[in-house]
């Protein structure tokens, strides 16, 4: 592998995969022209910023094949039995580092910059654009409010879209909740007023939560919208603090029969009908000023206990299906249900793409980048999570297109159905790609057909999650969908505009990043030992640099093996004053240096070319040793504990409601914790261990017990695993409120730190 990576940096010419990837002059932009001479986008490449990416990969590899030396020196030489177990642990966390460093080359070989030119698909297009379905999913309206999905849906109803009939959004609340259906209920009488009201004014942000929360232009009209909104979020917020739709809050008989014909006492979450309601119809309703409304359409897909439903890709399977009856729209974007547009012009930008001839036959989706709102000043939890939502996905552009993130995805429906060159025939000739709709969506034909293929058994012994739609066999279902489209010949692009396209919320506990991480470690551990692992399948399929881009996705999990080796050896073996490393006066203590600075400089300069600052970049370098000890590490005990049978898979959805004192302490820059947790005894233990050692190590330096010389490498780890664990120790001993970190896990983290202390000093002893 190494010889192969060698290869590569000295032949930069084998990495231009993309047809517009010739240029080599110092900054080289190129354009699509198309009928007449509109240029819809243009790429931008920097040569001098490839050479000197390269130039560096080289040098810093040929400094870890001389660390690779030095260890098989140390192993040769070794003079007991924990010696060389010490000697091996080091280099096989070395080696998973060298691994996952030469990963992140891949993204750096060939970055490039895109520009859209939204205004000019009007006149390409001739005002008639082609028709768009919007698949937002939602599965638990007790951690995912609502009004929140409400607000999503009614932001990206208000898109800039002509004509706005051919605009259709389906709901799917897989959670199958009638406080859900009664917010839409809502949300369909508030859009006659809203999406008007966003045209006539020439709104940016629509997302009416967000509007109402900016600095707007107050009149009496406004005032009327805003009246209105806050009449529709009491009556949502009203219902869901009863738990259920009482009949003074149904308007009508229509209403009624729908909450009595399904909601009846058998209904249960994981045992329910289908549920398909047709909230608006395009050409039938029209808003307050007559103009047409967009389709909105609530789904919930049958469930049943003795059917696997794959989480979030059945939930989009079953709304390809059904969207595929009712509409067809060649172009789908999907969205997480709190993550509202931004940007009104945003479809527009995606088809500056997607009726580009030249990319259509390959061209599979449209990537937006994750943008958060409300992040602290820190970014204390690295939720911005730079590397993957941004930096990583320009990188990949310039091979053959970033991954799906699993939100802000403008797909070909096309792409959904077998590779560029073989179509995969689904079942009914309704659902294919290229089949008209000639029927109303609220026909009694077309909803017959639409409850059928969300049903639960639709997709027995059918391609559905293998060959066609969404792809089953991973929780992260987003990355391991695209990885697949791309293994079978599809490209992708990645389009960031300045204006953030959507927005979205984030969790603002540890323990709720921490779980969400988790449950993406056993996604991805699922994606590594299946057949389609990307050093295998995907080398095979896509090629080395794209194969090594998705393997630093795949491979993610594994860093929780030298983060918890260093996170511990290093520490122990100073507690007992047995140095594991080159003396400084060694000139290999140089190559150490060289290789400490060179990785986290070449990161620190990464992340802040792409608008970072420093105190986000420190975040960030400290979520990846927490993640490393916590969600990683545990993610892949419950992974190999599932493998085993152990114990059983589960699916956990992020919670999306905001407690105000956490949200005060998150803004104040204030870490969570406040649950009792296995992880966050993992974390104190480490951080107790790592001061211990580097206090002692000091005491016993100035004591002249021990020399500065042999243990300096120790006590600088150990020293900056303490200066990153302050927050822990803040939580631990100086805070009070109900975020500190409970008095359970700092007791048993000290106990379990005092017998790792004991066992070490007793194995050690004679070393």
């Amino acid at each position: 592998m190494l010889l192969t990576t060698i290869y590569h940096y000295l032949h930069p010419n084998q990495l231009q995969t993309q047809p517009e990837m010739e240029t080599t002059a110092a900054v080289a932009a190129t354009g699509t022209t198309i009928d007449g001479g509109a240029t819809l986008h243009s790429v931008e490449v920097k040569p001098l910023q490839l050479i000197l990416n390269r130039a560096f990969a080289l040098i810093y590899l040929f400094a870890i094949l001389a660390l690779f030396y030095k260890h098989t020196l140390n192993i040769l030489n070794y003079t007991s039995f924990i010696n060389l177990s010490i000697s091996i642990s080091i280099l096989i966390s070395d080696l998973i580092l060298a691994f996952m460093w030469s990963t992140t080359q891949s993204f750096l070989m060939r970055p490039i910059t895109r520009k859209q030119c939204p205004e000019k698909i009007k006149k390409y297009s001739n005002n008639n654009l082609p028709a768009l379905d919007i698949f937002i999913c939602t599965a638990d309206p007790c951690k995912e409010p609502p009004l929140n999905v409400v607000n999503t849906a009614l932001s990206v109803m208000a898109y800039d879209y002509y004509p706005i009939e051919k605009l259709s959004v389906y709901v799917s609340d897989d959670g199958g909740s009638e406080l859900t259906l009664f917010a839409f209920m809502e949300a369909a009488k508030f859009a006659v007023y809203w999406l008007p009201f966003c045209r006539e004014n020439n709104i940016i942000e629509r997302c009416p939560d967000a509007y109402f929360s900016s600095t707007y232009t107050e009149n009496s009209e406004t005032q009327k919208i805003k009246l209105m909104y806050e009449s529709m979020k009491t009556r949502i917020e009203n219902v869901m603090e009863r738990g259920k739709v009482d009949q003074d809050y149904i308007n009508n008989d229509e209403e009624f029969q729908v909450f009595t014909k399904f909601w009846t006492a058998g209904f249960t979450r994981p045992n329910h009908p289908s549920i398909i309601q047709v909230l608006l119809e395009s050409g039938k309703d029209k808003d307050m000023t007559g103009h047409g409304m967009p389709n909105l359409i609530y789904v919930s897909r049958e469930k049943n206990k003795s059917s696997p439903h794959h989480f979030k890709a059945g939930a989009l399977n079953a709304l390809l299906r059904v969207s595929g009856i009712m509409t067809n729209a060649p172009i789908i974007l999907t969205l997480d249900c709190d993550m509202y547009s931004n940007d009104p012009s945003t479809p527009q930008r995606a088809l500056c793409y997607l009726l580009d001839q030249t990319l259509w036959p390959e061209l599979a989706f449209v990537q937006f980048p994750q943008c958060f709102r409300g992040l602290n000043e820190a970014d204390i939890y690295a939720s911005e999570i730079k590397d993957l939502f941004h930096t990583n996905s320009m990188g990949m552009d310039g091979l053959r297109g970033p991954n799906y993130v699993g939100t802000g995805c403008f797909f070909r429906r096309r792409a959904l159905f077998g590779c560029p060159s073989s179509f995969e025939k689904p079942e009914i000739q309704q659902l294919y790609p290229d089949h008209v709709v000639n029927k109303p969506i609220r026909a009694e034909e077309i909803l017959q057909q639409a409850h059928y293929v969300a049903s639960c058994n639709y997709e027995d012994e059918s391609n559905w999650g293998s060959k066609m739609g969404f792809r089953y066999g991973s929780l992260v279902e987003d990355l391991y969908t695209g990885y697949r489209l791309q293994c079978e010949g599809w490209k992708s692009v990645f389009c960031h505009p300045k204006r953030p396209a959507f927005l979205g919320d984030i969790p603002i506990s540890l323990y709720d990043v921490l779980s969400q991480h988790k449950r993406w470690c056993v996604g991805l551990h699922e994606v590594v030992f299946s057949k389609y692992s990307p050093l295998t399948f995907g080398l095979r399929s896509m090629g080395f640099l794209m194969a090594h881009c998705y393997a630093r996705y795949a491979f993610w999990p594994t860093w929780c093996i030298p983060i918890t080796l260093y996170a511990f050896i290093p520490q122990l073996t100073l507690l007992n004053g047995v140095s594991i490393f080159p003396k400084v006066s060694d000139p290999w203590f140089f190559l150490y240096v060289f290789l400490f600075l060179g990785a986290y400089g070449q990161h620190c300069l990464v992340f802040m070319s792409f608008e970072g600052t420093w105190k986000r970049w420190w975040s960030d370098q400290r979520m990846w040793m927490i993640r490393g000890l916590t969600s990683l590490l545990f993610g892949t005990i419950e992974y190999l504990t599932n493998r085993f049978g152990i114990s059983t898979l589960g699916f956990n959805v992020t919670s999306k409601v905001v407690d105000d004192d956490q949200g005060k302490r998150y803004h104040q820059g204030i870490f969570e914790f406040g649950v009792v947790s296995p992880m966050f005894v993992a974390l104190a233990t480490t951080s107790i261990i790592n001061l211990v050692a580097f206090l002692t190590s000091i005491a016993q330096i100035f004591k002249g017990d021990q020399d500065l010389d042999g243990l300096f490498i120790q006590m600088f780890i150990a020293c900056f695993v303490v200066i990153n664990c302050l927050p822990i120790y803040e939580g631990m001993i100086l805070r009070s409120d109900k975020g500190r970190m409970p008095t359970q896990v700092t007791l048993f983290s000290t106990f379990l730190a005092s017998i790792l202390y004991m066992s070490s000093g007793f194995l050690l002893r004679n070393v």
